[in-house]
C-alpha cells in the first residue's frame, strides 16, 4: 500500500458518477492528491437495499458505472481498494433465487447459512439471546421456498441480505472466484467487509470468535497469493482491534474520530494521547466512512459480555454523542438510531463536518490530527469537500446513513474546492503525500493536558503538529532543507514565519 492519502467515495455520488468520469477528476481537481482510490460497492446493482453492500453479482461492474477494463484503466493511475463482501449476497441473486426454486435440491443449496446449519439440535433461548448483532432483534429470516417449505435463514443485517456459509466448500469458492476477478482487473487492495460476522457458532456470540480470526489468516492468505492486500473491517473494542491488527496487512483506525471529538467536546488530548501509545501502527486512519461515526470503537466491550472498560468512560461517552447532536444542530439526532430506517445502535449519522458545528478551524485541526497520527490516511469524499448535513437525502430514503452520502454534480464540485477550507485540506494532504518525514518515525512530545504535540523525524528531515484544545490552535512546521517553515493555512488565521 501506498504511503499516501487514499479516497473512498461511491461513484456514482461524486461528479458525473462513473468510473470514466472519476479518472478525469482524478487526473484533474484531484490531481496528486491519492495514491489509492477505495470503490465503495460498484457491483450490480448500486441501489440495492444497503447502496451495493447487497450485491445481486459480486463479480460484475454496475453497467451504469462501467465495467472492469474501467476499473483496469483506473487501477494504473492509481492503486484501487474494492470490496469482498463475505457475510452477505442479495436476496435477488441468481444463486439464491435458484435455491428458492429448487430447495435442497438446488446446486447452491449449501451457500446459504440455515438455522439449524449452527443449531442442529436446536437454539434456546439462551443461544440466541448470547448472540451479539448491531441492530435490534434477531439475525433471521422465515423464508419460503417454491415448495411451500419454509426454512430459517441468517440475515444478519436485513432480510434482503442472504448471509453466506463462508465455512462450507461452497462459501469459500464463491469468495475465491471474487478474488480472482479482482486480482485479473488490476485490485491490489481488498476490504472484508462485516467479516466479524462471518462465521456463526452455538454457546458463543457468534461475532469475532477464535474461528472468525481463522477465517480471517485463512481468507487474507488465499488474497496474498493473487497478490492482493487485506484491510479489515470491524466496528468493535479497542483491543481486539489490536489483535486483528497483528494479524492482517491493514485495520481501521475507528477509535481516532471519536477521540478527536471528545478532545474538542472536553477540551483535553488526554484520552487521544493514551491511545496513541496502545495503537496499531499498520491502521488507515478515518476521521468519516460511508457509514456513521463510531461509538462502539472507544465503549467498554460489550459484544462479548466481558464489559472490559473502553477508551472513554459510559458518563463521557454520553456527553461526546450529546455534543455531536448539539453542534449539528440536532441534525445527526434525526438521522441515528430509532429516529431512521437500517440504523446501527453503535453509529452516530452525521458528517465530520457537522459534528465540528462547520468551524473550519476545528475540522482543519481534526484532519492534521488524522494526518499526522501514524498509519495511512483515508479521505472520505464528503469530508474532502467539507460536506455538510444532506437532509433532503435522509428526508427522501429514511436511511439514517445517507445524511452522509450526498450525490455532488460537477459544479457542485468545482464550487467547494474553491472554499478556503477544502483548498487548506488539499494543501495538508499534499504535504502529507509529499514530505519526507512522514516516511519515517512519529513521537509523541511531552505537553500539557490539553495539548498534543506529533513529531515525524526521517534523518535531518522533520514535520511536527501542534494543537492546543484548550483555544482550538494549530501549528504545523516543517523542515525545507536548512529552513523551518511554517505552513500557512487560511482557515486557522496562522500565516507563516
Amino acid at each position: 500500500m501506498k504511503n499516501a492519502v487514499q479516497l473512498i467515495a461511491y461513484v456514482d455520488r461524486l461528479g458525473g458518477g462513473n468510473l470514466r468520469d472519476l479518472k478525469v477528476l482524478l487526473e484533474g481537481p484531484f490531481k496528486d492528491l491519492f495514491g489509492t482510490v477505495h470503490l465503495l460497492p460498484f457491483f450490480h446493482p448500486i441501489d440495492g437495499a444497503d447502496a451495493g453492500f447487497d450485491p445481486i453479482d459480486h463479480s460484475q461492474v454496475d453497467q451504469r458505472l462501467g465495467d472492469w477494463s474501467d476499473i483496469k484503466a483506473l487501477s494504473k493511475s492509481v492503486d484501487v481498494m474494492g470490496d469482498v463482501i463475505v457475510n452477505h449476497m442479495s436476496s435477488h441473486s441468481p444463486q439464491f433465487l435458484d435455491f428458492l426454486e429448487h430447495g435442497k435440491s438446488s446446486r447452491y443449496a449449501n451457500l446459504f447459512l440455515t438455522l439449524d446449519t449452527v443449531f442442529p439440535g436446536g437454539a434456546t433461548e439462551r443461544d440466541l439471546t448470547a448472540i451479539y448483532r448491531p441492530r435490534p432483534g434477531l439475525p433471521y429470516s422465515v423464508v419460503s421456498l417454491a415448495s411451500g417449505e419454509k426454512c430459517v435463514l441468517w440475515t444478519t443485517f436485513t432480510a434482503q441480505q442472504i448471509d453466506i456459509d463462508v465455512a462450507h466448500p461452497q462459501g469459500r469458492e464463491y469468495l475465491d472466484n471474487i478474488l480472482k476477478t479482482f486480482a485479473n482487473s488490476g485490485i491490489r487492495l481488498v476490504r472484508l467487509d462485516a467479516v466479524g460476522y462471518a462465521i456463526k457458532k452455538a454457546g458463543t456470540s457468534c461475532f469475532m470468535t477464535p474461528e472468525t480470526f481463522e477465517f480471517i489468516d485463512h481468507f487474507a492468505g488465499t488474497a496474498r497469493s493473487y497478490g492482493i492486500e487485506v484491510l479489515v473491517e470491524i466496528h468493535s473494542y479497542y483491543r481486539l482491534q489490536v489483535e486483528i491488527a497483528a494479524r492482517v496487512d491493514w485495520v481501521y483506525d475507528f477509535a481516532l474520530p471519536p477521540l478527536v471529538l471528545h478532545a474538542f467536546a472536553f477540551r483535553t488530548a488526554q484520552r487521544l494521547k493514551e491511545w496513541f501509545v496502545v495503537r496499531p501502527r499498520n491502521a488507515l486512519t478515518v476521521l468519516d466512512t460511508h457509514d456513521g461515526i463510531g461509538i462502539i470503537d472507544v465503549g467498554a466491550d460489550t459484544a462479548n459480555r466481558t464489559h472490559n472498560v473502553g477508551l472513554v468512560p459510559p458518563a463521557e461517552l454520553a456527553q461526546l454523542v450529546e455534543f455531536i447532536h448539539q453542534r449539528s444542530k440536532g441534525e445527526s439526532r434525526r438521522a441515528t438510531g430509532s429516529a431512521a430506517s437500517n440504523l446501527d445502535l453503535y453509529q452516530v449519522n452525521c458528517t465530520f463536518y457537522d459534528a465540528l458545528g462547520r468551524n473550519d478551524k476545528e475540522y482543519l485541526i481534526a484532519r492534521a490530527i488524522q494526518f499526522f497520527m501514524p498509519g495511512v490516511p483515508q479521505v472520505y469524499y464528503v469530508g474532502l469537500l467539507a460536506g455538510e448535513n444532506d437532509l433532503s437525502l435522509l428526508a427522501r430514503t429514511g436511511v439514517g446513513r445517507d445524511i452522509n452520502r450526498h450525490y455532488y454534480s460537477p459544479a457542485e464540485i468545482i464550487q467547494a474546492t474553491q472554499r478556503a477550507v477544502v483548498a487548506d485540506l488539499f494543501d495538508l494532504i499534499r504535504l502529507r503525500n509529499t514530505h519526507s518525514a512522514f516516511s519515517g518515525q512519529c513521537t509523541l512530545q511531552t505537553s500539557d493536558f490539553a495539548s498534543l504535540i506529533l513529531k515525524w523525524t526521517n534523518d535531518d528531515a522533520f514535520a511536527q503538529l501542534q494543537v492546543s484544545f484548550q483555544d482550538s490552535s494549530l501549528k504545523i512546521q516543517f523542515s525545507e532543507g536548512a529552513q523551518t517553515t511554517t505552513l500557512s493555512l487560511r482557515s486557522t488565521a496562522k500565516k507563516a514565519v
